[in-house]
């Protein structure tokens, strides 16, 4: 049964999924929201463009590597991402980053996750936004965050992987930001590196 993560809460991927725990999925989904038309009625919906991210810290907080649209693994293949769905259309993930957590570097001690809107709209226009992660062998959710904190913000820090020995601790963030890529975000993410 997957835990329904609120923010700050913290779990240990080994304690939830087991120590045979080597890899893990970030997803992520959404809706775009409907757009109002005259009096309510027949206004459609318009696409919007979220973007998962993984950012990959060392110990002493400095960024070593980056998986996102633009670059859709990490320079050592242990992140991969699934590619840019542009429209949130479809059930299901429309984005994922697959994690081998058995062969990050040692010196990876972080991996932050966070989303943007590329399109530039703010969240109160999307719905039914989460992330979830799931353990890549038998694909069994572990946690869910719901990411309905609608708002003006265009970006937020989901959540962090960091490692405490041979285990890995999942860290709910849901801290809102602004902008359109990760690069804009890195202020407001050094306080959970």
């Amino acid at each position: 049964m997957p835990i329904s993560l609120q923010k700050g809460q913290q779990i240990s991927l080994a304690k939830e999924a087991g120590p045979s725990l080597t890899n893990v999925v970030m997803g992520l989904g959404w809706d775009a929201a409907k757009k109002k038309g005259f009096f309510g009625f027949g206004g459609g919906s318009q696409d919007i463009d979220l973007d998962a991210n993984a950012l990959l810290f060392d110990g002493s907080g400095q960024l070593l590597d980056v998986v996102w649209f633009r670059q859709l693994q990490s320079k050592d293949g242990t992140i991969r991402h699934s590619g840019d769905n542009r429209t949130g259309a479809g059930d299901g993930d429309d984005e994922t980053i697959s994690v081998d957590l058995s062969r990050l570097p040692a010196n990876v001690q972080t991996v932050i996750f966070s989303v943007n809107n590329y399109s530039g709209q703010d969240f109160s226009q999307v719905e039914n936004a989460y992330c979830r992660m799931v353990n890549a062998q038998g694909n069994a959710e572990i946690a869910r965050y719901n990411l309905s904190a609608q708002g003006g913000h265009s970006a937020m820090i989901l959540a962090s992987l960091k490692r405490s020995g041979s285990d890995w601790t999942m860290t709910a963030i849901g801290t809102t930001s602004r902008g359109r890529t990760y690069q804009d975000n890195l202020p407001d993410m050094r306080p959970y590196v």
